[in-house]
């Protein structure tokens, strides 16, 4: 017998040479490892820049009138900054948003998981996320000029600028988050709890809704208040759809004011820098931001309390 072993003395010619592997191996670390803390940095950069110009504001604004007034008047000669005027436009046009966007997004996520085809499901799914690229400007403008002369055909007295017009459209504009976020959950839940369902006689509705989206439902749940993060925080729809008149109210067909409209009001440069209207974008912007970290924050809670796992 024969063998092909190498001769005595010649054995590390047959170990690869693995310093550099090694060495690329670090770079890939330290690279990844830098992109995290530019990611990290940005955002703290991102809150320390609100933080420091809210306190200049709150320096002049006492906290308390800052959560009681009853009127948002920072341009007038009497200013007054009650927050919850702007809280309440933005909330008001959330909560029609995720009415529009839950039920289109669920059962469309429904749809392509449990019934579609695959080759149809390859089609749809693509399709429904083209939505999620267009401009929000575009939207605006087609709740502008679109939707709002529809709505005043069936709503009488309903004015050219409304929240229930931004609403219905910013609804439309998060559909695909929740659709391919709650379908990728629903997609991931394991073929043997439908089989298990159907051996027991259930049929394919009281499997999809009494199976399928109860082991779903964390991913669910995320994408539902991610799309609300998302809602709560979009600009140009309430800013061409709903006004700027800050309205202490939760009637949809009047013109409203959220705080991303504020924002935008200020920022186009009539007001001077350094000026009281102007710290108190900083103000708003403070509060948008603790609005959707309470959001993430209970998402984050939500997932890691209630998230099934399968072998």
């Amino acid at each position: 017998m024969t063998t092909n072993l190498p001769p005595t003395g010649q054995s590390d010619l047959w170990k690869p040479n693995r310093a550099l592997s090694k060495w690329s191996q670090r770079a890939i670390v330290a690279l990844f490892g830098v992109f995290a803390f530019i990611s990290v940095a940005t955002t703290i950069g991102i809150v320390l820049s609100l933080l420091f110009e809210a306190v200049e504001f709150f320096k002049e604004v006492p906290l308390w009138n800052f959560l009681t007034d009853k009127q948002w008047t920072p341009l007038f000669s009497n200013p007054q900054f009650g927050i919850f005027v702007l809280l309440s436009a933005t909330f008001l046009t959330s909560i029609i948003a995720i009415v529009v966007a839950l039920p289109l997004g669920l059962l469309s996520a429904i749809y392509l998981s449990e019934y579609a085809s695959p080759k149809l499901r390859r089609v749809l799914k693509p399709a429904l996320e083209i939505l999620a690229g267009v401009p929000s400007v575009v939207f605006g403008y087609f709740a502008l000029l679109l939707v709002t002369p529809f709505l005043q055909l069936f709503v009488p007295g309903l004015s050219g600028f409304n929240g229930l017009s931004a609403g219905i459209v910013l609804g439309i504009s998060i559909t695909p988050l929740v659709a391919s976020l709650s379908e990728d959950a629903i997609y991931a839940v394991p073929d043997s709890l439908r089989s298990g369902s159907y051996a027991l006689g259930l049929t394919k509705r009281e499997t999809i809704f009494g199976v399928v989206l109860p082991a779903a439902l964390s991913g669910i749940v995320a994408s539902v208040i991610l799309a609300i993060s998302r809602a709560v925080g979009e600009t140009m729809i309430v800013s061409l759809a709903a006004g700027q008149n800050p309205n202490l109210t939760l009637n949809p067909f009047v013109p409203i004011m959220t705080m991303t409209a504020y924002i935008v009001q200020v920022s186009l440069g009539d007001t001077p820098a350094g000026s009281l209207a102007y710290k108190s974008i900083f103000a708003v912007g403070m509060t948008l931001f603790l609005v959707t970290l309470v959001f993430n924050i209970f998402s984050f809670w939500y997932v890691r309390k209630y998230r099934e796992t399968y072998e």
